[in-house]
C-alpha cells in the first residue's frame, strides 16, 4: 500500500464507518463468546463486549461511539434471543451508563492521569448501578440489597481485568496507534 493510501486510512474522521463496523463486529463476537459462559443471573455478564467500546473512546467520535453502543446492545439481544425482554433493557441501561461515564472520563482526564483500568472499573460499576436500579424497580424490589455486594465485587474484578487487557493491548498494538484520534 502506498504512503498516500495509508495516510488516508489513518486520518481521524476518515474511515470511521469502517472502524465502527470492525469494532461492532468485535462486540458481537465477544458477546457470542460471553453467551457461552454460565451466568448466576440472566443480566449479569462479564462485560467482554465492552472492550471494543473502551478502545473506541480514543478512536471514534461521539456519533460513531453511540452507534457502536447500539450495535453492541442490539447485537447481544439478537444473539441471546432477549430482544423483547427485560434483559435487553438492563443491557441498554448498563451499556449507556457505562459508555457515557467512560466517554466523559476520557475527555476530562488524559490517559496519563486516568488509565483504561480506572475508566473500566468506573464504567463497570456504573453499569452495575444502572442494572441494580432497574432490578429494584422491576424485579426484586427491596430485596435487591442482597445483589449489591456480589454485583459490585464482580464489577470491580471484571472492570480491572478488562482495563488491564485494554492497557496491554494499546501498549502493543500498531493498529490502535494508527487509529488513535489526536487531542487525547
Amino acid at each position: 500500500m502506498g504512503h498516500r493510501a495509508r495516510d488516508l486510512m489513518v486520518r481521524p474522521g476518515k474511515g470511521e464507518e469502517a472502524t465502527a463496523a470492525l469494532l461492532g463486529g468485535f462486540c458481537l463476537f465477544l458477546s457470542t463468546l460471553e453467551y457461552l459462559i454460565p451466568k448466576p443471573l440472566p443480566f449479569m455478564r462479564l462485560g467482554l463486549a465492552n472492550v471494543p467500546l473502551m478502545l473506541a473512546l480514543d478512536i471514534l467520535g461521539l456519533k460513531y461511539l453511540v452507534l457502536l453502543v447500539f450495535i453492541k446492545v442490539l447485537g447481544q439481544a439478537i444473539i441471546t434471543g432477549t430482544l423483547v425482554s427485560y434483559i435487553c433493557l438492563f443491557s441498554l441501561a448498563g451499556t449507556c451508563a457505562a459508555a457515557t461515564v467512560m466517554y466523559l472520563l476520557r475527555r476530562l482526564f488524559s490517559p496519563k492521569h486516568l488509565s483504561f483500568i480506572g475508566i473500566s472499573v468506573i464504567g463497570a460499576l456504573c453499569s452495575n448501578g444502572a442494572q441494580l436500579i432497574l432490578a429494584r424497580l422491576f424485579i426484586f424490589g427491596a430485596g435487591v440489597k442482597w445483589l449489591v455486594p456480589p454485583f459490585l465485587i464482580a464489577g470491580l474484578l471484571t472492570g480491572m481485568s478488562l482495563g488491564i487487557f485494554c492497557e496491554t493491548f494499546i501498549s502493543r498494538s500498531r493498529w490502535y496507534r494508527r487509529h488513535i484520534r489526536p487531542a487525547l
